[in-house]
């Protein structure tokens, strides 16, 4: 994940997104399991007709049902292969890909440009109905159904207290060396005409499980379970708690990523990671 570019390679930077259905997520992983990283290799090495693997770096690494339409990533590539290929690749790949993830520009990264390290924020959308009779049927992998009524003013009330830089353990996987500090730059709902209520969740980055625990917080705040105050409680323990349901992933939809501009790209990698820590409490790396 290194910002230098190896000798005769040129880095490029992939956007993407993909239905998260047939997933098992977007990081490869061991055996036969369909990841989107995996989809992409293949296809690049096929279309390339390489014999080497190029290992994509990646923005935010969704999990496996998780949806994604702004997704971005970056992949370093031989001087001379994409000498050969660039006017054609992503036509190519377009011919190449399944159909449930689609390249949409594929260009030369800007310098200092890292996928993951370089983002100041990725914004997500969770979407939720709670109509009686259920999710529209052709809607159905990418909205749940909350089969209580929704009090979305009072779901909002509760997500302000959510906002800002804060330790969000009791709402994210421990991960071994990895902070769960982040900044929550946004946390806000809006009901649709349609009926499903869209939750815009932005950070400058997230730890493992957060949106999803996040929502189910507010969900329980929504069909009156909980009171407004008790999200804000359970952050300031910073102690998983039963109570905080994991919302199924298909809702959830990886929208867009966030990059300064170019002249800060580097810098901004650079900070990212730095250890990270709140005001007296020890530092710890970035995941």
């Amino acid at each position: 994940m290194s910002d230098e570019v190896q000798p005769g390679h040129v880095r490029l930077r992939l956007d993407l997104s993909y239905d998260g259905t047939g997933f098992h997520g977007w990081a490869k992983q061991a055996g036969d399991r369909r990841t989107v990283q995996g989809e992409i290799e293949d296809a690049l090495r096929t279309v390339t007709r390489s014999r080497e693997t190029y290992e994509l770096t990646v923005a935010g690494r969704t999990d496996a049902g998780v949806h994604a339409r702004g997704q971005v990533a970056h992949v370093d590539l031989p001087e001379g292969v994409w000498r050969e290929h660039h006017e054609r690749l992503l036509k190519r790949l377009a011919g190449r890909l399944p159909r449930d993830v689609r390249v949409w520009a594929l260009r030369e990264a800007p310098s200092g440009f890292n996928a993951r390290f370089s983002a100041v924020w990725r914004r997500y959308a969770y979407r939720v109905t709670d109509n009686p009779g259920g999710v529209d049927p052709l809607l159905r992998n990418h909205v749940l159904w909350h089969d209580w009524p929704l009090d979305v003013d009072a779901m909002n009330e509760a997500a302000g207290a959510l906002l800002g830089e804060h330790d969000f353990a009791a709402y994210c996987k421990k991960r071994e060396g990895a902070t769960t500090i982040r900044t929550l730059q946004e946390l806000s709902l809006v009901r649709g005409d349609d009926g499903i209520i869209t939750a815009t969740v932005r950070a400058d980055a997230f730890c493992h499980n957060m949106v999803r625990s996040l929502i189910g917080a507010l969900l329980f705040v929504g069909d009156g379970h909980r009171e407004p105050e008790w999200p804000g409680k359970v952050l300031a323990a910073r102690v998983r708690e039963s109570a905080v349901h994991v919302v199924r992933p298909h809702g959830l939809t990886l929208e867009e990523v966030g990059y300064p501009a170019d002249e800060l790209l580097a810098a901004r990698s650079k900070e990212a990671r730095n250890k990270r820590s709140l005001p007296g409490a020890p530092g710890c790396e970035t995941c």
